[in-house]
């Protein structure tokens, strides 16, 4: 999604470029930017979080050359389902941190004055401590978010402690980290024509004679280094509570036997539908489809297809069960709602519940069914046709998304 115009805000780079040695025996060889966590890589975490941040136009992910196309696509796929509201590209990056930075200084649009650069390994970033690095730069050319020292820190050489700093002049620094971007470019041209060799950025803004303003920094913004910070990816989110909606309506006429939440009424009138016209059960599927955030059943079978005419809808609910899922979705009480003038529900009301909760594989006792006429009132009160609605509450876990589980999967 590249940019059309030259940009006001900064960019920001995400920087998930590298190859983790530290981390690399505990992840089975996964680069640590590439865990997933709540179902969604590192790095996408600590860029939704820059992009709330209203501070940036947008944003680059620098990304191991091996992985890039992977990753872009996987990107496409978590942007249509995650939309973070800002352009963005994906560059290569380079063997080391420094060369990385410099590969995505390149690919800036044109006319960007600010830059942003935060590691991917802190997910656990906040858009406030952007937006603190991004008011810093208009009184700054180079802005580090730090820390205070708590622990006394000691030079060891040999094992033997030679010198205690004091620690009321240290800092622990951060990303994200602001600059001047042309400085930043000169700076990093500089390092690379003297060999030298920085761990971030402001660093060879320092080197480059460049004072750099420290703001406060955050205790949560904690980087993902070692074997034990994997703990803090832990999936402790608890499962969510979602509602679903759903409606539908079928008109009588010549057309498909009279069937409702899966039970065939006899002496009922026609439905004229493409499917079977299980109304109760379309508005089900509906409902259950709302909880996933999936649409609707018209978008998943269309009733231009040949393949679902006159199909059971208990065959699509299946299928409907099984994409949500998929999503993490785990269905817990239904309560649905019948309105017509003609047949009356009445007689077969408890049939129709309890085969929609054997549908469902939930107890009886968490499905309703309410049955009602509209007293005359109508196209249902002059016995034209019938409506449905639907009402599902389940519960959505929080680190599952089939697109998220899935980044390559085909779009429908």
């Amino acid at each position: 999604m590249p940019a059309t115009q030259h940009s006001k805000k900064p960019w920001a780079l995400i920087m998930a470029a590298g190859r983790g040695v530290r981390l690399s025996a505990a992840t089975g060889g996964t680069y640590k930017q590439l865990l997933l966590w709540r179902g969604r890589p590192l790095y996408w975490h600590s860029a939704l979080a820059m992009s709330r941040s209203a501070a940036l136009d947008g944003l680059i992910f620098v990304f191991p050359p091996e992985c890039l196309v992977e990753e872009e696509q996987r990107l496409r796929k978590l942007h249509k389902n995650d939309d973070m509201g800002l352009p963005w590209i994906v560059a290569a990056g380079g063997e080391r941190r420094q060369d990385s930075v410099r590969c995505g200084l390149e690919a800036l649009p044109p006319g960007t004055r600010h830059v942003l650069i935060h590691d991917a390994a802190r997910p656990f970033v906040g858009p406030a401590l952007a937006r603190s690095v991004r008011d810093g730069l208009d009184r700054h050319d180079a802005v580090v978010p730090g820390l205070p020292i708590t622990d006394t820190v000691k030079t060891v050489e040999n094992s033997m402690i030679r010198a205690t700093l004091p620690r009321e002049h240290l800092v622990a620094v951060q990303t994200p980290q602001g600059f001047e971007a042309g400085l930043l470019r000169k700076a990093h041209a500089r390092a690379l024509e003297c060999g030298l060799t920085a761990t971030d950025d402001a660093a060879l803004m320092e080197a480059a004679g460049h004072d750099v303003l420290v703001v406060p920094g955050d205790p949560n913004n904690v980087k993902i280094t070692r074997a034990e910070d994997l703990a803090l990816l832990a999936d402790d989110a608890k499962p969510r509570p979602c509602v679903g909606m759903g409606y539908d309506v079928h008109r009588y006429g010549n057309g498909r036997p009279f069937i409702l939440g899966g039970v065939r009424i006899p002496g009922a009138p026609e439905v004229v539908a493409h499917s079977d016209g299980d109304a109760l059960l379309h508005a089900l599927m509906d409902a259950l489809l709302g909880c996933a955030g999936l649409g609707d059943i018209g978008q998943h079978f269309p009733d231009s297809d040949a393949r679902f005419e006159n199909i059971s809808s208990a065959v699509l609910l299946s299928e409907v069960l099984t994409l949500i899922r998929r999503a993490g979705i785990r269905p817990t009480h239904v309560d649905m709602n019948i309105v017509a003038q003609k047949p009356r529900i009445s007689p077969w009301r408890e049939e129709i519940r309890n085969n929609v909760a054997r549908l469902l594989n939930l107890p009886a006792g968490c499905v309703n069914l309410k049955a009602g006429t509209e007293e005359g009132l109508g196209f249902t009160g002059r016995g034209e046709g019938i409506k449905a609605g639907a009402i599902v509450c389940a519960f959505a876990e929080t680190s599952r998304h089939p697109d998220w589980e899935n980044p390559d999967r085909e779009e429908a």
